[in-house]
């Protein structure tokens, strides 16, 4: 996933299907290093940090 792209669901209020490693995840914030914090939805407590590339958004 492209950076601003990243950035532009994490600031929108609507939920956007982001996918990480096969679970729909919430992104928090972007980070510099091309990197998201996020958590699955069914496991909010499981917050990460990982690469961009690994993010999917199904439209």
């Amino acid at each position: 996933m492209h950076r601003m792209r990243a950035a532009d669901i994490a600031q929108s209020p609507d939920m956007k299907r982001v996918w990480y490693n096969g679970q729909q995840v919430y992104i928090q914030q972007v980070n510099e290093n091309n990197t998201a914090r996020i958590f699955p939805l069914d496991d909010p407590q499981n917050e990460m940090d990982v690469q961009l590339t690994n993010l999917y958004e199904l439209l």
